[in-house]
């Protein structure tokens, strides 16, 4: 028999360990094809490609962010060769089962929870090796009468053969994320997450693991992502991996972990501040909420003191970059509550937060209490909350607001001290910034449509331009050093209005090549001749004291900003005090 193994990943950068744990499981007795698809590629090209492929079994990983085109898929292919065998896997089937089976005819079997035994065994079954009765975890209907099998008994993971071993695999490692786990389960009951079901930690053979990041790293892979619930939650495990991942690594690889911030050591965080190589690892982690009310209702336990002193720490190494997650919608968080659980949050400077919304997961506690807490929501994926006995649906549009320009704003870096300058002078708080100018921004319709480097500018200026109690050429000047600091060369068209006429301009490059230090001693030690000077150098009127503002100080002054490139990794800014001519144009 035919068979293949496939997924609709959320983009082609995304590889599905899942398949890669089962076709491993099934050999040497079968060897399933693996086939890799994206939620954006169009149903018929997914299923002609399929039945191209002439198979007699279709196995599908599903999750919420692909049942609902995997079950296009699988309805088209099934009116075109009925006799095509589905077997469904993955979080999202495991639970409400027989709700799947009814829902969607076309789907002959489920395999429910950990898959790898469960899979070969239906396998043996399709195969005429053995009996339905006898493939553990199956789900089925027969004779119009739901069917689950008994689930099998947990793996023993240190016997599990490698997933990372595949040919078809090895061409591709370096332009996609690779996903490992060195555990499964979970020592948190999050009411909110699937991963509170499974009871107890199991971990993988250590020196397995060891060889397959090895191999990995030797055959061009460059992102490498834990999925490990908690990375962290074995002390003496984590520093035997970070060690290693030290010791071994090759240039240009990098490591990402999901950790439980407050259970994390200071040594261990002196260790990798001390040991670790600036960009080789990344933290992710979920502090979802500080409102001490909201984490005891939904079982999460978390110290949010230890975690701040974590973040702070790791951050003050200045080499590990954290990206860290709030949910809003968790029950009694209204919109007030989670303005201070953004701001406490905010306050550490995550070089990413990411702001996402409650899901009601089939399985999970908080899906079986929804009614408790008032939770309006579509039972469909993602199952996202609109409302709940706090939080309006208004309050929720609000919020994805926030969402919008945070992610172009603060997680992109494209302006961070043009935000702080806004944080400290002009908004009570950074998420009142985000707020106003999010809703600016909905109001035009701007989140339908693509952005430029300078678009993202223009369009914060305008936003400003509207406040009351600001200074436009303070916070102008701000910007243009942001933007500037982002350039490799000089700008043909910046993202102002041009404030600085020809003749203007060549009078100071005059002025400039007759006595340089009047731009500094640092310019002076460029030797710039008269040709390198209108080349390499960018000149814009500037109402801030430039060398304060390296010092990280805003402080009014009048004069013009000497920019020069191809000096270092970054701009060199200059200032030049001159009496502008009589006929400068501003």
């Amino acid at each position: 028999m035919n068979i293949i193994l496939t997924t609709l990943n959320a983009k082609f950068i995304h590889t599905n360990l899942a398949l890669r744990c089962l076709k491993a499981y099934a050999e040497p007795d079968y060897s399933p094809l693996l086939v890799e698809y994206t939620i954006k590629d169009p149903t018929f090209n997914i299923v002609a490609d399929l039945y191209q492929k002439k198979p007699n079994i279709v196995g599908f990983s599903c999750y919420i962010w692909n049942i609902e085109e995997t079950i296009k898929v699988i309805k088209t292919l099934k009116a075109i060769d009925p006799s095509i065998q589905i077997i469904l896997g993955g979080p999202e089937v495991s639970y409400d089962t027989n709700v799947w089976l009814r829902q969607v005819k076309e789907i002959d079997y489920i395999i429910v929870g950990e898959g790898e035994h469960a899979f070969k065994e239906l396998l043996n079954f399709l195969h005429g090796k053995q009996t339905l009765n006898d493939v553990p975890g199956v789900a089925y209907v027969k004779d119009d009468k739901f069917m689950l099998n008994p689930l099998p008994v947990k793996l023993d993971l240190r016997d599990s053969p490698s997933p990372f071993r595949f040919t078809e695999d090895l061409p591709n490692l370096s332009k996609r994320v690779v996903y490992i786990e060195t555990s499964r389960g979970c020592p948190f009951s999050c009411q909110f997450c699937l991963s509170s079901i499974e009871v107890g930690v199991r971990y993988f053979n250590r020196d397995k693991v060891k060889e397959d990041i090895r191999f990995l790293m030797a055959n061009g892979a460059k992102t490498i992502k834990f999925v490990d619930r908690t990375f962290n939650i074995s002390r003496s495990y984590a520093m035997e991996m970070f060690q290693f991942l030290i010791d071994e690594h090759l240039p240009g690889v990098v490591f990402q972990f999901e950790i439980t911030a407050d259970i994390m050591r200071p040594e261990v965080i002196q260790f990798l501040n001390d040991n670790a190589p600036a960009g080789l690892f990344r933290f992710e982690i979920g502090v979802q909420s500080t409102n001490d009310l909201t984490n005891e209702l939904v079982k999460r336990r978390q110290n949010f003191e230890k975690l701040q002193r974590t973040v702070t720490m790791v951050k003050s190494g200045g080499k590990i970059d954290q990206h860290l997650d709030l949910i809003a919608g968790l029950p009694e968080e209204d919109y007030q509550s989670f303005r201070n659980t953004f701001n406490e949050v905010f306050d550490m400077r995550p070089e990413e937060l990411q702001l996402g919304f409650l899901k009601l997961l089939r399985g999970t506690g908080l899906r079986v209490e929804a009614e408790k807490y008032g939770y309006v929501y579509v039972d469909q994926a993602p199952y996202e909350i609109f409302s709940n006995n706090v939080l309006t649906f208004d309050d929720i549009l609000r919020i994805k607001q926030v969402e919008d320009v945070l992610e172009k704003y603060w997680n992109a870096h494209r302006m961070d001290n043009t935000l702080e300058y806004l944080f400290a002078h002009i908004f009570e708080t950074p998420f009142d910034f985000f707020q106003q100018f999010g809703t600016f921004w909905e109001e035009r319709n701007w989140s339908k449509i693509g952005h430029q480097l300078e678009d993202l500018y223009t369009r914060l200026f305008s936003f400003l331009e509207g406040l009351e109690n600001i200074s436009l050429p303070t916070i102008q000047s701000v910007m243009k050093l942001d933007y500037l600091s982002k350039q490799k060369f000089q700008p043909r068209k910046p993202w102002w209005k041009n404030d600085i006429d020809k003749e203007e301009q060549s009078s100071i490059y005059k002025q400039l090549a007759e006595n340089p230090s009047i731009a500094g001693d640092e310019f002076v030690a460029f030797g710039l001749n008269e040709r390198e000077l209108y080349k390499q150098t960018f000149i814009t009127p500037i109402s801030i004291c430039v060398d304060a503002y390296k010092d990280g100080i805003i402080k009014e002054k009048e004069g013009y900003l000497l920019t020069t490139f191809g000096r270092g990794e970054t701009p060199h800014f200059s200032m030049i005090e001159l009496k502008q001519p009589s006929n400068a144009v501003h």
